[in-house]
């Protein structure tokens, strides 16, 4: 097998990228382009084309050694993992494939019966709902979000709106407002990476397909969130802000801005908790048609 030749994920390789995840079934947040673009600074993320099939390869463990995603296309999965794992290998470690969803493992083994090792990562399971569930919140399981909602609308005349490039400012003032408040809770550095790669998002809002929605109030912004496609039929919300002094500010974004989405998207992607207590009792809370397990695949020697 020829060796294989990486090169960076750019802007400019949107077309390219999309062309084999979007009529793609796998719904994991990991192969939305915008994500993959807006998060490369941290993991030097990279891509090829062989065998009729999209290979992306990324740096972790403090940047000392690679791991891959699952390959994405209708051509021969066999040879591309050998291919992988021919890099692996040449870099000195063996192939670790990282977010193995439960309809990978079922193509990896059909091809490598046992010859992969699953370690299942609860901290990156993605949140999926129907986009329906979260546009209309109808039944009693839905009855406390239906209540916030409801609430927010007594206590303020706000107005909703399509998100756009020109709103960066407001955007990054409202987010700065949610960082300093969120410093205490949470982990800073990590914080420090998700502002780095929303701005790379914000800057970049048109070229990387991204579509968003804003709550103001009194032509205030108290609420913004984005994303993008996944695939035909899943779309990923990547960001999500707003002031928590307006009580009901995340329900109210949440719902409007799915009951705006086109209706060929059957389900939203929220995302995983990274193992953040109130950021899982949150996500629960919207009772996911789908918690999407992923696994670490290391192949075995």
């Amino acid at each position: 097998m020829g060796k294989l030749t990486f090169k960076p994920i750019e802007i400019g390789d949107k077309a390219l990228i999309t062309s084999f995840t979007w009529p793609s079934d796998f719904q994991n947040c990991d192969f939305s382009f915008a994500n993959m673009c807006s998060w490369r600074f941290l993991y030097d993320s990279e891509f090829t084309v062989a065998e009729d099939q999209l290979l992306i390869r990324f740096k972790i463990e403090e940047m000392s050694r690679f791991a891959y995603m699952m390959p994405v296309g209708k051509g021969d999965l066999g040879k591309a993992i050998g291919l992988l794992e021919e890099d692996a290998l040449a870099h000195g470690h063996p192939l670790c494939l990282l977010g193995i969803t439960p309809d990978a493992k079922e193509r990896l083994e059909a091809l490598f019966p046992s010859r992969f090792m699953y370690i299942p990562e609860r901290d990156y399971f993605d949140y999926i709902y129907l986009r329906e569930d979260l546009a209309f919140l109808r039944g009693k399981k839905f009855q406390q979000k239906r209540n916030h909602i409801n609430n927010f609308k007594k206590r303020y005349a706000y107005e909703y709106v399509e998100l756009s490039g020109d709103m960066i400012g407001e955007c990054l003032e409202l987010e700065g407002l949610w960082f300093r408040a969120s410093q205490a809770k949470e982990d800073v550095d990590e914080l420090s990476d998700e502002r780095r790669s929303m701005i790379f998002a914000l800057e970049h809002f048109n070229e990387l397909g991204l579509v968003g929605g804003a709550i103001r109030v009194d032509g205030q912004m108290v609420a913004f969130t984005f994303g993008a496609p996944i695939n035909h039929q899943t779309f990923g919300v990547h960001v999500e802000k707003a002031n928590v002094n307006y009580e009901g500010a995340f329900t109210i974004i949440n719902q409007e801005f799915c009951a705006h989405l086109p209706s060929e998207f059957i389900y939203v992607n929220r995302e995983e908790d990274l193992g953040i207590p109130g950021l899982r009792q949150a996500k629960l809370s919207y009772q996911p048609f789908l918690l999407l397990e992923k696994s670490a695949a290391v192949k075995r020697s």
